[in-house]
């Protein structure tokens, strides 16, 4: 439960914080609250931002264009963060290229019929 709570509070930081993921806490949430609360399990299907994610999730691993695109902008705005505030080459390569990755598995994901 205390983890399903902490992902949750994550996914709502993630939300408003560039360069931090929701969706992935959301998941977690509500993949530790199906095994610990079934209340807090309702709760986020039912969440009227987090439900239709996690439902598409659940058929078939399938993420909205929307969520790709806010997704997208997000990473390119911490993208440019890193690129101007980060000292160090290595880790500014590291983090844009970890992040291009993560693009490119989203981008291949299938997307829900609308």
């Amino acid at each position: 439960m205390a983890f399903a709570v902490l992902c949750v509070v994550l996914g709502l930081i993630g939300a408003v914080v560039p360069g931090m993921p929701t969706t992935v806490f959301i998941l977690m949430a509500a993949w530790a609250a199906m095994r610990s609360s079934p209340r807090l399990h309702g709760w986020l299907y039912a969440h009227s931002t987090f439900g239709p994610i996690l439902r598409n999730w659940d058929e078939g691993g399938q993420v909205s264009r929307r969520v790709k695109w806010t997704a997208s902008v997000s990473m390119l705005f911490s993208s440019a963060l890193i690129f101007h505030l980060s000292e160090k080459p290595w880790l500014t390569g590291l983090a844009l290229a970890v992040m291009a990755c993560v693009l490119v598995w989203l981008w291949l994901r299938p997307e829900p019929e609308a």
